[in-house]
């Protein structure tokens, strides 16, 4: 501040992750997204919540405090799904937990407020954008009020928030009061009447969600098909007598020219120095050398909260620009030849699904890729080729990876199976990591993926093409275990399929119940919010645990736990010697396991004679 003779900042922003000035962290690019509209920002990251001065180092701002959790939920960030405590954190320097708080959003809120009681605190970030209304919460097992009612804040800004958020400054800057800024698409607000609030719908209030969960997944359902910015209606959950929450509507997704301003910002693509003795930031390192050239995702996954954050409608770059950053990247005194990721939420999107998306933004009830491809869905790969060959085309670049999701049913889809072929040829070093999430079609119908018929068509196309192309790749797949829907029957399925094909994944991840996806909605209600149908929900630790190890049956430390599930399910003849068999019978010899299979048969022989 003083060598840029700043006496005051403008905005203060609090982050709960560790300083990166990389346009992969929601601080880095907030805070040059304002200063590129002339405004001053200083930025606390990691401040000591106990400590009050932690939060006045940079003195008064004179417009507002930014507060935001990191990159990640903090719950997700401190716990795993079995509710233990994680033991390092990614987004912290050299990997070390425990420099954020639980719920970090509402305690920086409180410290900030508490610091300079006159100074507007705004929410943002991941954290308070999933947690803008009532919500489930996994970690307390119960529905929570909306973040902005327990924060000491006076607005939230939810979504990516790039254009909100100047929109706010502007209004701060021409000394408007907070409390009469009511009209910014992508902001929550507190109100005590409604009698402003204009053309707004009305959700269950907070008791009707708390108490009937019927009225929790119909307030679920309402949020979701209003997340809209070109039909989104104005949002009201009602807490008590003349307190509200009001939801404004989603802002306009930003243009091709916009997300090009938006990552050709003066970004250093790096950690603070002051990190540098401490390990750096583990984060940072797959990202370093990667470029964003999407955001937003139609794919319509049910425990993805990417539509509810992002939204929906594919927003691009221009391919000079993502060219421009490759360039910029090649010349990085650190850089090796490897752009490590060209993509965003689903790297293989380049465009809206459809023309119709334009003018009239999503469908509120069809989702584009499942149950099938909405006839209307435009599959185009050629523009995002066109980018990876430039990419690799450049002086200093020895292969460009394609690491973010490649959504394989919009790849089988393109009866052009040039990409296919590109990728298989250029974009992966011997495996493509790929996410079935299921192979039961009861799951993957609650997912909101496609059936297991088009996952296997991939894997014989991408088969035939490495056959072609002279390579033997792989593909690791990706599996939920215990989703919504899934009994011990969909698990011993999954199972039984990854022992036909002789692959056993590393690594499992359990369903985790977030704020903001349909899954935990599911999760919690046991309903279906889109038909009110009741779903099955593997709840307890106990079926948890067993869906979990059938998905890796072959580990000794998980025989147990396979034993029990097939026991309880009724599928002993799982435990056996043949070839398709989970696990051999427990200390007992071939010859003696087909003994007793003789003996049993020949009783039940007699009995039926």
């Amino acid at each position: 501040m003083k060598s840029r003779n700043w006496e005051q900042p403008d905005f203060v922003l609090i982050t709960g992750d560790a300083y990166v000035d990389h346009p992969s962290f929601g601080h880095a690019i907030i805070s040059r997204v304002l200063e590129s509209s002339g405004y001053k920002i200083g930025l606390i990251s990691q401040p000591d919540w106990r400590q009050l001065d932690h939060f006045t180092r940079l003195g008064k701002p004179r417009l507002a405090f930014l507060i935001s959790s990191g990159n990640v939920d903090s719950m997700v960030n401190h716990y795993t799904v079995f509710k233990k405590r994680r033991k390092k954190d990614a987004y912290s320097p050299g990997g070390k937990a425990g420099l954020r708080p639980d719920r970090a959003t509402i305690v920086y809120a409180g410290k900030a407020r508490e610091a300079f009681k006159d100074v507007p605190v705004i929410l943002g970030g991941v954290e308070g954008s999933l947690r803008r209304f009532g919500h489930y919460d996994y970690w307390d097992d119960k529905v929570r009020r909306s973040i902005l009612m327990d924060a000491k804040a006076d607005m939230l800004i939810y979504g990516m928030g790039e254009t909100p958020v100047v929109e706010l400054a502007d209004a701060l800057d021409a000394q408007i009061p907070i409390s009469d800024i009511k009209w910014i698409k992508g902001t929550v607000f507190k109100s005590k009447g409604l009698e402003d609030i204009r053309d707004y719908k009305v959700l269950p209030s907070f008791n009707e969600i708390s108490e009937s969960k019927k009225a929790y997944a119909e307030s679920f359902m309402t949020q979701y098909r209003n997340n809209n910015h070109y039909s989104g209606k104005t949002l009201v959950e009602q807490y008590d007598t003349n307190n509200y929450i009001v939801q404004n509507p989603p802002p306009e997704p930003l243009t091709m020219e916009e997300m090009d301003r938006v990552y050709e910002l003066p970004y250093m693509r790096d950690s603070h120095p002051v990190y540098n003795n401490q390990g750096g930031v583990p984060a940072l390192e797959e990202v370093k050398f990667s470029i964003t050239s999407t955001r937003g995702c139609f794919g319509g996954c049910s425990f993805c909260a990417l539509a509810y954050h992002q939204g929906k409608v594919v927003q691009p770059r221009s391919s000079k620009s993502i060219i421009a950053e490759g360039k910029k990247i090649s010349r990085n005194k650190d850089f090796k030849g490897y752009i490590h990721d060209v993509g965003g939420p689903t790297a293989n999107f380049r465009r809206t699904a459809c023309e119709k998306q334009i003018k009239h933004g999503v469908c509120m009830d069809k989702d584009c890729l499942f149950p099938e491809p909405c006839e209307m869905l435009i599959i185009d790969h050629e523009d995002y080729m066109g980018i990876l060959r430039e990419l690799r085309n450049i002086e200093g670049v020895k292969k460009v990876f394609v690491r973010s999701g490649v959504r394989y049913d919009y790849v089988i889809y393109d009866k052009n199976r040039a990409f296919l072929e590109e990728l298989a040829k250029h974009h992966i070093s011997g495996y493509l990591k790929i996410a079935p999430e299921h192979i039961s079609d009861v799951v993957l119908s609650k997912m909101g993926k496609p059936s297991k018929k088009v996952y296997e068509k991939f894997i014989k196309e991408y088969q035939r093409i490495n056959k072609k192309i002279g390579k033997e790749q792989y593909i690791i797949p990706y599996f939920i275990s215990s989703h919504p829907g899934s009994t011990l029957n969909e698990a011993i399925e999954l199972a039984v399929y990854l022992k036909k094909t002789g692959f056993i994944p590393e690594q499992v991840q359990d369903f985790y119940p977030t704020p903001g996806t349909l899954s935990t909605c599911m999760y919690y209600t046991e309903l279906d919010p889109r038909t009110m149908e009741t779903v099955y929900i593997p709840k307890s630790l106990e079926e948890k645990q067993m869906q979990r190890a059938l998905i890796q049956f072959n580990r000794p430390e998980n025989y147990d736990t396979v034993y029990k599930a097939l026991i309880k399910a009724g599928r002993k003849d799982l435990i056996g010697f043949d070839r398709y068999c989970l696990i051999k019978p427990r200390n007992r010899s071939r010859r003696k396991h087909h003994a007793n299979i003789r003996k049993t048969f020949q009783n039940t022989e007699r009995k039926q004679k």
